[in-house]
């Protein structure tokens, strides 16, 4: 839940956010770096798409909110977990599908590929909890039903 939150809530301010990373990547001397040739080039075009079409920022806007509401989902295996371990099932599914979407999207839109396995990491390293919460939420429905 924290993890979707910040991650929407870091989408708003992506002008500013690529700003500060490129600053650093100056101040660190790498500005020589593909790394650095990469986060030039976004922030470029996320600054002059900003003072061209602002309207463009919307979409990352509403993209910032779905990952807050999908956190808001994550309430209910809180409250009742074997009620609602299909949250969990569907974080996993979306885990896996970051995959496929970051490498085949990724190749169209012309994004480097290291950051496309960059990308990719948020599918393996977030579907490790939500594996971890399933199998604690499938011992804890057997117990449930030997209590009841």
């Amino acid at each position: 839940m924290v993890g979707l939150t910040l991650s929407g809530l870091t989408a708003f301010p992506l002008e500013l956010e690529l700003g500060f990373v490129r600053d650093f990547l100056i101040n660190q001397g790498m500005e020589h770096s593909t790394f650095f040739t990469w986060i030039e080039k976004v922030y470029s075009g996320v600054k002059e798409t900003n003072l061209k079409y602002p309207f463009i920022a919307y979409g990352t806007d509403w993209l910032a909110f779905a990952h807050i509401v999908i956190a808001v989902a994550f309430i209910g295996p809180l409250k009742d977990p074997v009620k609602n371990i299909w949250v969990i099932e569907f974080g996993m599914i979306a885990c896996a599908g970051i995959i496929p979407l970051a490498i085949i999207a990724g190749s169209i839109r012309s994004i480097p590929f290291y950051w496309q396995m960059i990308d990719c990491s948020f599918g393996i390293f977030g579907v490790i909890p939500l594996w971890i919460c399933r199998k604690e939420i499938k011992k804890l429905a057997i117990l449930t039903i030997r209590n009841s």
